[in-house]
């Protein structure tokens, strides 16, 4: 169950990825570029007129279709063909045409209720589509229906299951819609208590990859808007945070004083309680972490660093992330981000988003929290963070170290791909933004110290074979390199 879920989150992935671009184009094109940018009437009419528009409309066509997105980054995650990619978006049309229907045709559906699934609409579509691509692609049929058999058959099998099931869903989605209506505007009118345990929760899942599933619900369906330029409902946090919404983005801000600030700060402490001999080593690959996450917002190598190694620590990180969102809800801090919460992000949404300079000296004020509060622990309680191993241990890694040096992601795949046990024991290959995620015939075989040795910050045994192995971001290239060896004689 956890190896599906994770799945199910890997495949989440893909539909955000589209975001960044999303959110710049959706940035780029409110602009006035007369009065903001004072350009002048010349370049900046000719830009408010001929090219804020068009990017404006970029940007809409992302956020107005993420359904569609969901459903075909669920395909892929689950099926990785095109043909199911295919049945997905068909899967999704009949979803949505078959849902206008039926307040027309059932007298306990309102007349005048527009039945919306939103993202979970594409996720049931998605869901459908590969899972009958799984089940249907090699089907055998007779001589006279040859041509519909195999993979031919799947969007056919698609588009009838998908009558069906959207009519099933559709009588009963009414209540639910409201329901979670009702729920998503409760829990965002909790403030900074909803705030508060959803940055709590999100740090807390991210060992087992889990977060991006209450992300997708609490970024993409809780919270009700009314677009005041198209008139159209608007859900999710950062769906709101990007139409205009006043109140959006408490699902998101808690976390730019921590990913900004709070982590770089916590990379700080480790490289100063390194054991001296390890100081330089740790340093330069720390400091790299720190800069990553404070520009894009990335931190998931710094976590997966100390929070096995270290699982109170990561507790404590927890418990501060959730205290962040509650401090800068309270004051009325609202931002939010296409990606994470980087600086990239934090930038973009200055304009669109409230107080949200007051993030500058909040975020510093959590960097002094997290590199006094971690260097206090690590030292106090001996936690065995990176730089600080036993001498065993130290001893060992080194002389792994020393076999293990890639100078190229050509060696360093060549050399994961060994300390993995070969290629006879790779089964499935895949990433993510910043895990290496495979399925293996033996996973004894993995030499975790090896692993660690060429940039590994952390390895998920996730059981039947499957591991993740967290590389940052450069995993998808990785997984590029171990492709090219796979396939090489």
């Amino acid at each position: 169950m956890l190896a599906f879920l994770q799945k199910v989150g890997k495949s989440f992935m893909l539909p955000v990825a589209t975001l960044p671009a999303a959110a710049l184009l959706n940035r780029f094109g409110q602009i006035d570029y007369v009065q903001q940018f004072k350009l002048g009437a010349t370049v900046g009419g000719f830009l408010n007129q001929y090219v804020a528009p068009l990017l404006a409309a970029g940007g809409a066509a992302v956020f107005d279709n993420l359904a569609l997105i969901f459903a075909i980054g669920i395909a892929i995650g689950f099926a990785r063909d095109a043909v199911a990619t295919l049945a997905a978006v068909i899967a999704h049309f009949v979803l949505v045409n078959v849902l206008s229907k039926i307040p027309a045709m059932f007298a306990h559906v309102p007349d005048k209720m527009e039945l919306n699934m939103g993202v979970l609409g594409g996720i049931l579509a998605g869901s459908i589509s590969a899972y009958l691509y799984n089940k249907y692609h090699d089907i055998k049929l007779p001589d006279w229906l040859g041509f519909f058999a195999g993979k031919r058959f799947v969007p056919l099998i698609t588009s009838i299951y998908m009558v069906i099931i959207s009519l099933l869903v559709g009588v009963i989605w009414g209540p639910i819609q409201e329901v979670i209506s009702a729920f998503g505007n409760w829990v965002v009118s909790l403030g900074y208590i909803g705030a508060g345990l959803f940055g709590f929760f999100n740090r807390l899942l991210i060992p087992v990859g889990l977060h991006h599933v209450i992300n997708t619900i609490a970024w993409f369906q809780l919270g009700d808007f009314i677009n005041p330029v198209t008139e159209k409902l608007v859900q999710g946090d950062l769906n709101r945070f990007f139409a205009g919404d006043p109140n959006a983005g408490m699902f998101m801000t808690g976390f730019f004083p921590i990913m900004m600030f709070g982590l770089p700060a916590a990379c700080l402490a480790i490289i100063h309680t390194a054991k001296p001999e390890k100081r330089k080593a740790i340093s330069t690959v720390f400091i790299s972490f720190a800069v990553t996450a404070f520009i894009t917002g990335i931190t998931e190598p710094i976590e997966f660093a100390f929070m096995f190694v270290a699982p109170a620590l990561y507790v404590v990180h927890a418990i501060l992330t959730g205290i962040s969102g509650v401090i800068v809800t309270s004051l009325d801090i609202h931002s939010g981000f296409g990606f994470s919460a980087g600086l990239i992000d934090y930038v973009l949404s200055i304009p669109i988003g409230k107080n949200s300079l007051w993030l500058i000296p909040i975020g510093l004020a959590f960097g002094v929290v997290y590199y006094f509060l971690f260097r206090f622990l690590i030292v106090k309680f001996n936690l065995k963070t990176p730089g600080r191993e036993d001498d065993e241990e130290e001893t060992e890694g080194k002389e792994e170290g020393n076999e293990g040096k890639a100078t190229s992601l050509h060696d360093k795949a060549t050399k994961v791909v060994e300390y993995i046990g070969g290629k006879e024991n790779i089964k499935d290959v895949d990433a993510c933004i910043t895990r290496l995620r495979l399925e293996l015939f033996d996973d004894i075989q993995i030499n975790e110290n090896g692993l660690k040795s060429i940039g590994a910050a952390g390895i998920l045994r996730l059981g039947n074979g499957k591991i993740q192995i967290v590389f940052g971001v450069y995993s998808e290239q990785l997984k590029v390199e171990i492709e090219k060896l796979l396939n090489s004689a």
